[in-house]
């Protein structure tokens, strides 16, 4: 029994709930992540999200078990491998779903369960259908980054930026787009026993010019989407010891847009990591393992939080 549970947390991905931190940016953002009402409801978000994004990963490994045991790597998967049964890995999956369904609709109204149902109905289309047409399945992959924000917004009706969506896109682009370019690299370090490539077949009709120009594209606009949205929204900080110290060209201050370095310096490190190291086949578990980007990502998130609820206050 403990070993079925762990093989099935192996499955749902607990490292990848990560990707559900992105409901929390539209309350952040917005300086009211600490109102106890809308951190509850952002929580629930991030539950409800949780849910749905196992259940999804349970129907992925259940779809990709045949072509699972032709990858060097992915052949190791509990699904594949025959240590998690087919029938618990479907039950879960039902679980995982309606329980994420429960909440959306339940417990965060109507809206958001709209939001979470059009993210499932995504899921089950890619796995079936989308994942086996080039460009058009990284490009569904990263309509779940979207919703996410999306769903952040109306779990706490807080109104969501253009420029956030813009960013958000950005990045996700540069993320499925990368996962794509590292899997090729992955591939090819195990050709022979990858046989061909023939685990995702959409890769082959991947180029690597094709590639490389939609990750360079993809960097370019989530900076820029960024440094506008940092100028757009930064918070307006008056009569503050700081300001006077400031030329009379600078009295009103853009603070937001200090946090650009940081996020030129993060998109820098991730392609380096794409192209020199060739690890970002997995971004949750770049994140978590190179030192560098972690302390990025931290870096970030503390220089928010003291610009958007410290310098105003």
């Amino acid at each position: 029994m403990i070993n079925l549970a762990y093989q099935i947390l192996r499955t749902i991905r607990p490292r990848q709930w990560l990707k559900n931190l992105a409901v929390f940016a539209v309350p952040v953002l917005n300086g009211a992540f600490f109102d106890p009402e809308i951190f509850t409801k952002s929580t629930l978000a991030f539950i409800a999200f949780t849910f749905l994004a196992s259940g999804t990963y349970l129907l992925n490994d259940l779809v990709d078990a045949p072509r699972d045991r032709l990858h060097p790597i992915k052949k190791n998967r509990p699904i594949a491998s025959g240590k998690l049964p087919v029938g618990i890995a479907v039950i879960t999956m039902i679980l995982a779903y309606g329980i994420g369904l429960y909440m959306s609709f339940v417990s965060l109204g109507t809206y958001f369960g709209i939001i979470g149902t059009l993210y499932l109905l995504i899921q089950v289309v890619y796995s079936f259908v989308v994942r086996n047409v080039i460009i058009l399945d990284a490009l569904t992959v990263s309509v779940g980054f979207i919703l996410r924000v999306f769903a952040g917004g109306v779990a706490t009706s807080l109104s969501v930026s253009s420029w956030l969506i813009l960013t958000t896109i950005g990045l996700s682009l540069l993320l499925a787009f990368g996962k794509r370019r590292s899997e090729k690299t992955i591939l090819r370090k195990h050709d022979k026993e990858a046989k061909n490539t023939r685990t995702r077949s959409t890769l082959r009709h991947y180029p690597d010019s094709l590639l490389d120009s939609i990750i360079s594209m993809s960097s370019s606009f989530c900076i820029l989407s960024y440094s506008l949205f940092t100028f757009q929204t930064s918070p307006t900080v008056q009569n503050q010891p700081i300001n006077s110290l400031l030329p009379d060209i600078l009295k009103t201050p853009k603070f937001m847009m200090l946090t650009i370095p940081i996020v030129i310096y993060g998109v820098a490190r991730y392609l380096y990591i794409i192209y020199e190291k060739g690890e970002g086949e997995s971004p949750e578990r770049v994140m978590l393992s190179d030192k560098p980007i972690l302390i990025t990502v931290l870096l970030w998130i503390a220089s928010l939080f003291a610009i958007v609820y410290v310098l105003p206050s």
